[in-house]
């Protein structure tokens, strides 16, 4: 059986909490469907603050609440508290300790290197961190990779075209290929929660094009993978895109959708990280 894709979107809250006007109305014919039939989770998991990136992707990662390990929202990289959680119970981690395969489907250039390796500060979000954890290499050989393909670039003005959506869909299709010789092929898309910072009110029109821009370029990437049989999962670990009539992270809930996965019943991001574990066979 083919291994699971996992699109971990960074910052994208569920449709259902976004406002009017959002980058969720739009035509995405493989994205919205799916996400429509899926799950809303709680990121908040009764916490007071705006949920973050680090104890927000923990929970997906490990199925431990991570803020309560905390005692408070955090982010965005993981700091010792967080790295040591990642380092013992990370999925990654936990997979190549029952003999699995699994790879990053990050592309990362010289530069991330450089900028990780300066300073004694850990620069590493919790998917990098966590497959160097399990032994494993970013950019790893004999993956598709994901990286400029689905950015923006990084300066304004954005491009506020597709540029050739059949190659999102070639892409997503070669990772499906991919799929085949794993376990768990993850792309960590976090290019969603830095186009949500860019919010304002009145919402930003370059903002707004370039966040639906972002989304029809997920949509094409996952039809890639659909269409090519792919078993899916799409998740996100706090709000932000969603919203761009607010500069900084939400409250929303984010959605939790499959294709040729269970889902079970969870109701936020630990439980739904611990389905996750279960569909590989380990343990909670």
């Amino acid at each position: 059986m083919r291994g699971i894709v996992w699109l971990a979107l960074d910052g994208v809250g569920h449709p259902q909490d976004a406002p009017p006007g959002s980058v969720w109305e739009q035509d995405l014919p493989a994205l919205r469907p799916l996400v429509d039939a899926g799950l809303c989770l709680d990121a908040t998991l009764g916490v007071p603050g705006l949920p973050q990136s680090g104890t927000g992707q923990a929970c997906w990662l490990t199925g431990t609440d991570a803020v309560a390990l905390m005692g408070e929202h955090f982010g965005p990289q993981p700091g010792p508290t967080l790295q040591r959680l990642l380092n013992s119970q990370s999925l990654p981690v936990r997979l190549a300790r029952a003999g699995g395969r699994a790879a990053l489907a990050n592309h990362y250039v010289p530069a991330y290197f450089e900028a990780a390796a300066a300073g004694g500060r850990n620069r590493l979000g919790c998917f990098p961190f966590s497959f160097r954890a399990a032994g494993l290499p970013l950019n790893p050989p004999g993956v598709p990779l994901v990286g400029a393909t689905l950015g923006l670039g990084y300066a304004r003005p954005w491009p506020q075209q597709d540029g050739n959506a059949g190659n999102w869909a070639r892409l997503g299709a070669a990772l499906a290929d991919a799929a085949a010789g794993h376990d768990l092929i993850a792309a960590d898309l976090w290019f969603g929660d830095l186009l949500g910072h860019a919010g304002a009110q009145p919402v930003p029109p370059d903002a707004l094009m370039a966040g639906r821009t972002y989304l029809r370029r997920v949509d094409a990437l996952l039809a890639g993978l659909l269409d090519a049989g792919a078993r899916v999962v799409v998740s996100s670990d706090h709000g932000n895109l969603e919203d761009l009539g607010v500069k900084g992270h939400t409250h929303a809930r984010v959605p939790f959708a499959g294709s040729g996965v269970n889902l079970g019943a969870p109701v936020n991001v630990v439980e739904a990280g611990r389905v996750l574990a279960g569909w590989f066979g380990l343990p909670d």
